[in-house]
């Protein structure tokens, strides 16, 4: 009879296993290990940095640290062996040290082989760039209105906030009330000379570009810092809204070391978790950090359309997950708000946050976000 059971756990544990190697037939990733450079880790492209390691680094510790893992993904050695080519470092690493030419030559052998290349155009300021048939550039900052050919939204990926902080049980803890409980806690300034100089600087930045003296891509003349806190006075002014508010004079509260552990970074948090709502309206760059941070934690972004890049745009409908306000319509966001907030009742706003949660798991995090591209998308 033991030895029954035994073969019989043998035969349930290889068959759990054949199942997991069906189920998880990982993506076969390829990028030319001659472009990488170790002194610009942060301009790695993100799905390469888990697996370009020190020896001896582990796959557990790859999950932990990453989330992800070789039954997901896996380098190999060869172009012809791969179903997605990559650029390893940013396009500003490529500018900054003088080798666009080196990507533009092995974009070009790709191209030969009939397969596409991902890369990746981060910082608030896009580097410019031509348009490519074969290039996917996937990039947060910049314009949906200037039709950049292969551009793509990606999110910022983040920590799970809630699994480690044990929170995970308790974040749909939240109850329905008539008021909206609208939060933010951040970087906002109502100074107009304030917001003079900050435009200048983007006119100047501007002018650098258009003349040629300059590789980032022109943006929009605008004050983030003023934008936000005009937008949270009309919120505030607003009786029938519940404001869970806290302005800083400066980014991150002028906390520059240690910013995870700080006190500043757990009043952040915790101004999201007790909030249903959070104003999400883009920073220097045209994103929000704040959007996916405000998803991952199960709450519903407030969120301001500026004409930036949102990530599977064509595969996500936002308009079900988030309160959609036209940069254009930005007068009448209290309004907006509200009308959102009445068509909702104890039951559906519990689904809205559990649904906006599922959603950053499944498909905004750094597995799960090039997992449903490469599906769905490419």
């Amino acid at each position: 009879m033991k030895k029954e059971l035994s073969s019989l756990r043998l035969y349930l544990v290889t068959l759990t296993l054949r199942i997991k190697s069906i189920v998880n037939l990982n993506m076969k990733l390829y990028y030319p290990p001659y472009h990488y450079n170790s002194s610009y880790r942060g301009q790695v492209f993100p799905l390469l940095k888990p697996f370009i390691k020190e020896e001896g680094f582990t796959d557990v510790e790859r999950l932990r640290g990453y989330g992800v893992s070789h039954n997901d993904f896996v380098i190999v050695d060869s172009m012809d062996k791969c179903e997605v080519v990559i650029l390893p470092m940013s396009w500003y690493y490529y500018k900054l040290t003088n080798q666009m030419d080196l990507a533009y030559e092995f974009i070009e052998e790709v191209k030969e082989a009939g397969k596409k290349v991902w890369s990746i155009n981060n910082g608030d300021f896009g580097v410019k760039l031509p348009n490519l048939e074969n290039l996917i550039v996937f990039r947060q900052g910049g314009y949906v209105a200037n039709n950049q050919i292969g551009h793509q939204g990606y999110p910022s990926f983040i920590n799970d906030y809630l699994i480690n902080n044990k929170l995970i049980k308790v974040y749909l803890n939240n109850i329905y009330y008539k008021q909206p409980i609208l939060g933010f806690c951040g970087h906002a300034n109502l100074s107009k000379w304030d917001a003079a100089k900050e435009m200048m600087k983007q006119f100047a930045r501007n002018l650098k570009s258009q003349l040629g003296f300059s590789y980032l891509e022109p943006q929009k003349i605008i004050s983030a810092s003023y934008l936000r806190a005009s937008l949270l006075k009309q919120l505030e002014n607003n009786s029938s809204i519940t404001n869970n508010i806290i302005k800083r004079k400066l980014y991150r509260a002028g906390v520059t070391k240690n910013k995870e552990t700080h006190v500043t970074t757990t009043e952040f948090y915790n101004n999201i978790l007790e909030s249903q709502y959070v104003l999400c309206v883009r920073g220097a760059g045209n994103f929000s950090v704040r959007f996916y941070e405000t998803l991952m934690m199960g709450r519903i972004p407030l969120y301001v359309h500026t004409d930036g890049y949102l990530p599977l745009s064509n595969v996500i409908d936002w308009k079900k997950h988030v309160v959609w306000v036209d940069y254009k319509d930005r007068h009448q966001m209290a309004n907006i708000l509200l009308d959102f907030h009445q068509k909702l009742d104890q039951d559906s706003l519990s689904a809205l946050l559990k649904n906006n949660r599922m959603l950053w798991e499944n498909k905004l995090t750094l597995s799960g976000f090039f997992k449903e591209f490469e599906q769905k998308v490419s």
